[in-house]
C-alpha cells in the first residue's frame, strides 16, 4: 500500500473535507482518504502510486486546489 500526502487550499470545514474525501475516494486503487483541516492536507492510501494529474482533477472537482 502506498501513502501520499497532498496540500490542499481552501478547505475550512467538515463539509469541505467530505467533498474532497468523496472525490478522491472514487479514484481507482484508493483505499482510504484522511483529511487534516488544520494542516490543509490530504493523505491518501492506495494500491499504487496515484497520478498527480488525477488527484488534482479530483480536488478541483470538489472545489479546491492542490498547493504545489
Amino acid at each position: 500500500m502506498t501513502r501520499q500526502t497532498f496540500a490542499v487550499s481552501g478547505m475550512t470545514c467538515e463539509h469541505c473535507a467530505a467533498s474532497v474525501r468523496e472525490e478522491l475516494g472514487e479514484l481507482p486503487g484508493v483505499r482510504t482518504v484522511e483529511v487534516d483541516l488544520g494542516r490543509g492536507s490530504v493523505r491518501v492510501a492506495s494500491a499504487g502510486t496515484l497520478d498527480a494529474g488525477q488527484v488534482e482533477a479530483a480536488v478541483r472537482t470538489a472545489g479546491y486546489e492542490l498547493v504545489r
